[in-house]
């Protein structure tokens, strides 16, 4: 690997930057450590866990995300971090010691949502640093495998997921009491065999989903901190998410849009108008007219 160089390329994670390799890291799969205990057929994880600021490391096919502490900020120690990686992996150290295949203790739970087409499958493992939704197989082709193998069942209609479940919008041909059970067995059995959740996003699908801190304003960036801080957490815990679009100064309306359950959800309008806009519009006085949901 000597050729190898690593890039830098942030998420809508703050605390979680992705290095990405030119070559290929891993055979397949993906690998979360969470201590350096758990990282004991990863050198180049327990390396990474010497550093105090390291949180959490996700190894994948073609990047290794690292989730930070708030003690440091990326500016200031991303460029080490990213040739201390690429020291490592040009030096033709391992990446993931080559173990026998065993099966995860992994758990999906299947929860209702306030949205009835929708159903959310928790996970114990983690699935993904940046959220994905596919409304349809040619979506999921582009990004995520898992998604498109749910789309071989011919009621799944939609599928989002984010960090820790994925979220299904069935046709209204069936109830879920028939099909639940076949999907929550289905997403343990793949996660159990460690297959790949996410492809590594191309930059076109990576900017759809994101948007550059560098291009925003005081206003917006402080919309996008209440959102992450106050909003997101709840209509994560219901199986959806909002996602920052955009915001128009001069009309004081911002634009966000709705995916997973929160997506063609019947309360969804009314969630947006007395939850949401209200709370911006409280927390930044004068500055909120309105919250408008670009697809809903």
């Amino acid at each position: 690997m000597s050729n190898i160089t690593i890039s830098t390329q942030k998420t809508n994670n703050h605390t979680i930057l992705k290095f990405v390799s030119t070559s290929i890291l891993i055979n397949g799969g993906s690998h979360e450590f969470n201590t350096i205990d758990e990282a004991k057929n990863a050198p180049l994880a327990q390396q990474l866990f010497y550093l105090p600021f390291v949180k959490k490391v996700f190894i994948t096919a073609n990047f290794i995300a690292i989730q930070k502490y708030d003690i440091v900020e990326w500016e200031d120690v991303q460029e080490e971090v990213r040739a201390q990686i690429e020291a490592y992996l040009q030096g033709g150290n391992t990446v993931i010691s080559v173990t026998e295949p065993t099966k995860q203790a992994i758990e999906v739970y299947a929860e209702v949502t306030p949205n009835p087409a929708v159903m959310k499958f928790g996970s114990s493992k983690s699935l993904t640093t940046t959220d994905v939704e596919c409304k349809n197989i040619d979506e999921a082709n582009a990004t995520s495998p898992l998604a498109q193998e749910l789309f071989h069942f011919p009621f799944v209609k939609e599928v989002f997921i984010s960090e820790n479940y994925v979220s299904i919008t069935k046709f209204d041909m069936v109830e879920w009491d028939a099909i639940y059970p076949e999907l929550r067995t289905f997403i343990r059995s793949y996660l159990q065999e460690n297959k790949t959740i996410i492809k590594q996003l191309s930059k076109k699908v990576e900017n759809s989903v994101i948007t550059p801190a560098e291009n925003l304003d005081e206003t917006s960036t402080k919309i996008i901190a209440i959102l992450e801080e106050h909003i997101k957490p709840a209509v994560a815990s219901d199986g959806g998410n909002i996602a920052f679009q955009s915001y128009d100064k001069e009309h004081k309306i911002v634009n966000v849009i709705l995916q997973g359950a929160c997506s063609g959800c019947p309360s969804a309008t009314i969630t947006l108008k007395n939850g949401i806009e209200t709370m911006l519009k409280d927390m930044l006085p004068n500055q909120i007219n309105e919250v408008v949901a670009i697809n809903g």
